[in-house]
């Protein structure tokens, strides 16, 4: 079934939100007091995220008629906010995400912040020329600035926490994934202030976008294993899928030269991509090597989830994340160039003559390039994304049997 989404812009500006999954994943501007709609039909999921400046913000994540056919609603803070978003269910406030009062709760409580603590985190603030607070850095970048915004934000939006110390998850985000009441339109909810929902779904709407289901390009099937893939790139880009030739207890035989399939994919534009559930390999940019690897499997033994992660060891072309889709939130990989200022002994082009960082691991290329390992440790680290193998990396679950690769 076709619901609606509204999105409602409270504020008395024009607002810009990146719309994942809907909208044929086009960036939406809704102008001030105004509202933009659409189609979120069940089975789907998707995001919208505000920005600031080109920074990505607060946002709001969607699935629609999921377990036992409840929506699963929340936001999230965890890559930066620098305004104030809810959702919820059409008429129905019990079902509300979010917090309507986001940076006033941030300003009030940098005021009583002592200097020391300050001192830690102000490096992921940014201020206008008064001093307030205009907008704040990923949560999960910095363990100080996670503990400073769980001061006033625990439990009403996620937050996001880092891998610290193989931490499980907070009790205040887990709440965040709690279902909603079926499945139903929903109503999201912007402002430089008061993000609490008035009437907005009676408001002159700006803009209608009746998208078809045949639009929704990044909206995966009701069932079925596979991945959302996102280019974030510049360029179209052609995806290349390797199953591993054989997976064992913590190791598995890499497959370079038999890919199982192929897509391409436009910038800015997501394709769901469908695979068998046996499915253990990695998805990359082209066939070359060097290259960034998102490596997942979709039916573990253990818990029949879909698990992920980013590496570096077959070297990078460029940066990547995967996230989870089952209202989770979790989230890993890294976003920042680093190809194009890496030092010279670092890079090992490709044999197209693409510009790429060498293999951190070596195998037929040569030995290990200690030039690679030490540019991607200082500039990715290892618990973004295995760049000497071993451990440290968090893996990315997902219930759903369903991950989502950005590749940038």
């Amino acid at each position: 079934m076709a619901h609606t989404t509204t999105i409602h812009n409270k504020s008395n500006h024009e607002q810009e939100f990146e719309i994942h999954g809907y909208n044929g994943n086009r960036n939406q501007k809704v102008s001030a007091n105004g509202d933009f709609k659409f189609q979120t039909p069940d089975g789907t999921s998707g995001a919208v995220i505000t920005l600031h400046e080109g920074h990505e913000g607060e946002q709001v994540e969607i699935t629609k008629y999921g377990y036992m056919g409840n929506d699963t609603i929340d936001t999230s803070v965890i890559v930066g906010a620098g305004g104030n978003i809810t959702v919820q269910q059409v008429n129905d406030p019990s079902t509300r995400k979010g917090a309507p009062h986001f940076m006033q709760d941030a300003n009030a409580t940098w005021a009583k912040t002592s200097q020391a603590d300050k001192d830690k985190i102000k490096r992921f603030i940014t201020f206008d020329h008064e001093g307030h607070i205009i907008r704040i850095g990923p949560p999960k970048e910095n363990q100080d600035l996670e503990k400073w915004v769980r001061r006033f934000a625990e439990g009403k939006t996620y937050i996001g926490v880092g891998a610290w110390a193989g931490s499980k998850g907070d009790p205040g985000d887990n709440a965040q994934s709690s279902a909603a009441h079926g499945s139903k339109d929903l109503l999201i909810t912007y402002s430089d202030g008061d993000a609490t929902p008035g009437n907005a779904v009676n408001h002159a709407v700006s803009h209608m976008a009746m998208v078809q289901p045949h639009e929704l390009n990044a909206a995966p099937p009701a069932k079925g294993p596979g991945i959302f893939l996102m280019n974030k790139s510049n360029k179209p880009t052609e995806y290349f899928f390797y199953d591993n030739y054989w997976n064992g207890n913590g190791t598995a035989g890499a497959n370079f030269d038999h890919p199982l399939k192929s897509v391409h994919i436009n910038p800015g534009q997501t394709q769901f991509v469908s695979l068998p559930a046996t499915f253990k390999g990695r998805v990359q940019r082209g066939k070359e090597l060097p290259a960034t690897w998102g490596e997942f499997q979709l039916d573990a033994s253990n818990d029949h989830g879909a698990h992920g992660d980013i590496s570096l060891e077959q070297g990078c072309d460029g940066a990547a994340t995967v996230r989870s889709t089952d209202g989770s939130n979790r989230s890993n990989g890294f976003t920042n160039e680093v190809v194009h200022d890496a030092p010279q002994a670092a890079i090992r082009n490709k044999p197209n003559g693409e510009r790429a960082i060498a293999s951190t691991a070596g195998n037929w290329l040569g030995g290990p390039n200690q030039a690679a390992i030490k540019w991607l440790e200082e500039k990715v680290g290892q618990k973004k994304a295995y760049i000497v193998g071993g451990t440290g990396v968090p893996d990315v679950a997902s219930k759903s049997q369903q991950l989502a690769f950005e590749f940038y």
